[in-house]
């Protein structure tokens, strides 16, 4: 796959995919209005490198990379795949594949593309990432306050690390976990470390804090963009993103040991930041202008305190903007959802599609559509949804019949408007929130609702029955077809 993100950089603009801006651009705001444009425009329009960023009106020496995931195609293309749905294929062939009994069954894993051995990342003694190297207790010549960390919008709260991958261990067991959780700057050393309550970092910050010991965290910036989708991706708790990340990119990722922390990171990265996170310790942190399209209010989280930041000497600095949707965290949460839905399958097998629309920013409105077999079978679905990793999120969960398009929200509305009876085919159940959503009445505590708008069965209280959905006849559509082909001949 890619060996740094100039390498990526390299493959976008060979397929007409990077737009390069010469002209010096602020960091400050300029940034985020072009970039929020671009992504905005047809298809999330193009990936910008700003090749000449300042801070402060003064030109950062390192490049700037923004919308780098955004479109469907550049998501495809970060995980080597000509669409998101050939590695969907390889997890779900992965998940019903038996264990090889034979030398044959296992020439059939790999030519499934389902070759493991690169699941397993290396360890390296020498690494891109160690090219240039900052101790800050020993250097005061380069900080933070260097690299071109983006104040993203008016009333943000300072500049914010958008797209970071966090690594942490948990002390008892040794299990990786990589996670992303936005970093407030607070001076050339200190920033914050926005783990929420119900992330695997926060839980790992936990175990330390309870045993008064420091957390050692490293921070990633850059090298092959399936790091931050790796990240973010809705993994089985216990599942190494590192290992997914060899799994997806078919090629071991070289992990290099920090020179400061017990921690390990991808050799490849163009920027690490190194550093411990105190027990008890916590900073106020924010506003945000978030992916819910408002700003977070300001509150309490852990501080990052660096001790070493090292990078790639020719580094360039990825970054990521969030706000009203459609934005590139779209593009990336559909690439999860496509890819990650065989696993929802293999729970729940009479799901046929689920869809995530923008204007639900993730998980606020969930679309489901199912093979129904049983009366209250859609209620099933949401509770199991609700049950499921960040799923427990969802704010609104819509199940509709096979039959629907729930790619098509116009769709999905026409059959929640005519199928359901919002007394009986509701439900408001009390569930965890996002520590994003400013609308519960208390932080992290809120209610979800489902709607069942399937087809009603004997045994759900209608007794009706059921109409039939207005269809042409077969013969007569592909007459049409054919009429509607060469009317300009007889048509004025």
């Amino acid at each position: 796959m890619y060996s740094s993100l100039s390498h990526f950089i390299s493959a976008l603009e060979s397929a007409g995919e990077l737009l390069r801006i010469k002209l010096p651009v602020a960091t400050e705001l300029q940034m985020t209005e072009l970039a929020d444009r671009e992504m905005k425009s047809p298809g999330g329009g193009k990936a910008l490198l700003f090749e000449k960023p300042t801070i402060n009106g003064k030109v950062s020496r390192f490049p700037v990379l923004l919308n780098a995931l955004g479109s469907r195609r550049r998501m495809a293309m970060a995980l080597g795949l000509s669409s998101v749905e050939e590695l969907a294929s390889q997890l779900e062939f992965l998940l019903k594949a038996k264990p090889p009994q034979s030398l044959r069954d296992g020439l059939q894993l790999l030519r499934q593309g389902m070759d493991l051995r690169h699941a397993r990342p290396r360890l390296v003694k020498k690494a891109p990432c160690h090219e240039v190297v900052h101790l800050l207790k020993e250097q005061k010549d380069f900080s933070l306050e260097d690299l071109p960390i983006l104040q993203c919008w008016p009333k943000d709260g300072g500049r914010f690390i958008t797209l970071p991958t966090v690594y942490t261990k948990d002390p008892d067991t040794g299990m990786r976990n990589v996670g992303m959780y936005r970093m407030q700057v607070y001076d050339g050393c200190t920033t914050g470390m926005h783990w929420q309550i119900h992330k695997v970092g926060a839980r790992h910050g936990k175990r330390y804090y309870e045993r008064g010991e420091p957390m050692p965290v490293a921070v990633a910036l850059g090298g092959d963009p399936i790091f931050p989708f790796a990240a973010m991706a809705p993994l089985p708790d216990g599942i190494d993103e590192i290992l997914f990340a060899g799994f997806a990119r078919k090629r071991s990722v070289d992990l290099v040991q920090c020179l400061t922390v017990p921690l390990e990171v991808p050799a490849e990265s163009d920027f690490v930041l190194e550093g411990f996170v105190y027990p008890h310790e916590k900073r106020l942190e924010g506003p945000f202008g978030d992916h819910t399209g408002f700003y977070t209010p300001p509150d309490e989280y852990p501080v990052f305190h660096i001790t070493a930041i090292t990078h790639r000497r020719e580094a360039i600095y990825p970054a990521t903007i969030v706000g009203i949707p459609p934005m590139e965290d779209f593009y990336m949460g559909e690439a999860s959802l496509r890819i990650f839905l065989p696993i929802f399958k293999v729970n729940f097998p009479e799901i046929v599609d689920i869809a995530l629309p923008p204007e639900g920013v993730f998980h606020n409105l969930v679309f489901v559509s199912i093979r129904k077999q049983y009366p209250w079978q859609a209620f099933k679905i949401m509770h199991g949804l609700w049950g499921m990793g960040q799923m427990m999120f969802s704010k609104y969960i819509i199940v509709v019949d096979e039959d629907c398009d729930i790619q098509n929200t116009s769709e999905v509305l026409f059959r929640l408007c005519a199928n359901t009876d919002p007394q009986r085919d509701s439900i408001v159940t009390k569930n965890p929130s996002d520590s994003l959503d400013h609308a519960p009445t208390l932080p992290n505590i809120g209610s979800h609702m489902g709607f069942d708008a399937t087809r009603k069965l004997p045994g759900e209280g209608y007794t009706r029955g059921w109409p039939d959905l207005i269809k042409m006849d077969p013969a007569v559509k592909e007459w049409a077809d054919g009429f509607l082909k060469c009317r300009d001949n007889f048509c004025h």
